[in-house]
């Protein structure tokens, strides 16, 4: 199978990565994170400048029609460079949901993603429901054309700086029940929200969010008001995809300030990379990397699957890959780096805080694992 990347699509690596090598180094990550919001808004604004937060929107609105490819290849940049800026939570979330709903919606939204000047934030997580999706305790309550959401959502991404919250609700049925689950457009300073913002392990931004009594129009449904489990399934699966780009990238660079490392860093004497224990490490970290490439390459093909329960199978199968490779590579990357590996002012660490974020968003390796086995296994 051919998985060289077409001139356009080499030509829009070309650009992000020099965009980010020109401006996105470790201490200028630094200062990004201190600015207010947690990201640089003036990257934002480049990210906008170059077509990447129209990427995967269609023509018909004002985007580019990029597909999977073109966003892995971007997850990837950005997972090499540690960036911070809320593309997962913006384009591949909310942008994701967006797509997906009304002309009327992605009338009102769209063109503020694409040009920088609206960032979303997802709201699903609650306080039991762990890794399911259809664990949804917060209500929506109908009242006369519109809804009243009551309920409490946590550590939605960049929630305490997103202008508008896509909120799971139920709108029928019991807490677990595959039905009667409603996606919901909701202004963050709609009156009743509650936002409490913080920094996360790996130096995002998330938010905890209270909904008392919120009052939304039946404009704001996405879908089916008790059908919206299949979007949210879907969508996820698309950050999945996008996540396992991202720690592929991630991967990359922590083996590649790891061997510079042990090349540079001496002891007895000699480079500690010429001690052959070490090089077995750099090799099998090396292993690793490859293979959660190919499980992240198989993935994103997987995005245009037809086959909705084979698309979920070989997603849930990728993350199972890269969450391994991703704690493997991790590890091994600061115990190559010895007691500094852990230290603030070292790279690695940062690497391996981001990647072992990225195993638990969505499901981590043993999740995902048992919904494989779930699901008979990965040979249909």
């Amino acid at each position: 199978m051919d998985f060289d990347l077409s001139e356009e699509q080499r030509l829009l690596k070309d650009s992000i990565d020099g965009l980010l090598k020109s401006s996105y180094d470790f201490e200028a990550r630094k200062k990004y994170r201190a600015e207010k919001g947690g990201y640089s808004k003036a990257i934002w604004g480049k990210f906008a400048e170059q077509g990447l937060l129209g990427l995967p929107f269609s023509e018909d609105d004002d985007g580019f029609g990029a597909g999977p490819i073109e966003t892995m290849i971007v997850m990837e940049a950005l997972g090499r460079n540690l960036v911070i800026e809320p593309y997962l939570d913006t384009v591949v979330l909310g942008g994701g949901f967006l797509r997906r709903g009304s002309s009327e919606q992605r009338a009102a939204h769209l063109p503020g993603i694409i040009d920088g000047s609206k960032t979303l934030a997802f709201a699903q997580l609650e306080r039991d429901s762990r890794y399911d999706l259809g664990d949804v305790t917060t209500s929506a309550k109908k009242s006369g054309s519109g809804y009243v959401l009551n309920g409490e959502k946590f550590v939605a991404g960049h929630g305490d700086t997103a202008g508008t919250i896509i909120v799971t609700a139920r709108t029928a049925g019991g807490q677990r029940d595959v039905k009667g689950v409603g996606v919901f457009v909701v202004p963050a300073n709609a009156k009743g929200v509650d936002t409490r913002g913080y920094e996360t392990q790996d130096g995002s931004r998330a938010a905890d969010i209270k909904l008392s009594n919120v009052e939304v129009g039946a404009d704001a449904v996405i879908g089916h008001a008790e059908a919206g489990l299949s979007i949210v399934n879907q969508v996820v699966d698309d950050a999945r995809i996008a996540l396992c780009a991202e720690a592929v990238g991630a991967m990359e660079e922590a083996l590649k300030i790891s061997v510079e490392y042990i090349k540079e860093r001496k002891q007895f004497g000699v480079a500690i990379g010429s001690f052959q224990a070490l090089q077995h490490r750099a090799a099998d970290m090396f292993t690793a990397l490859e293979t959660a490439r190919s499980m992240s390459y198989l993935a994103s093909m997987a995005s245009s699957f037809t086959d909705l329960d084979e698309r979920a199978k070989t997603v849930a199968a990728a993350k199972v890959q890269i969450g391994r490779s991703a704690r493997f590579i991790g590890q091994s990357g600061v115990h190559l780096h010895g007691g500094i590996g852990v230290t603030m002012e070292y790279r690695i660490g940062h690497y391996f805080k981001r990647l072992t974020m990225i195993d638990h968003q969505f499901g981590d390796t043993d999740f995902h694992l048992a919904r494989i086995a779930a699901m008979g296994g990965v040979v249909g």
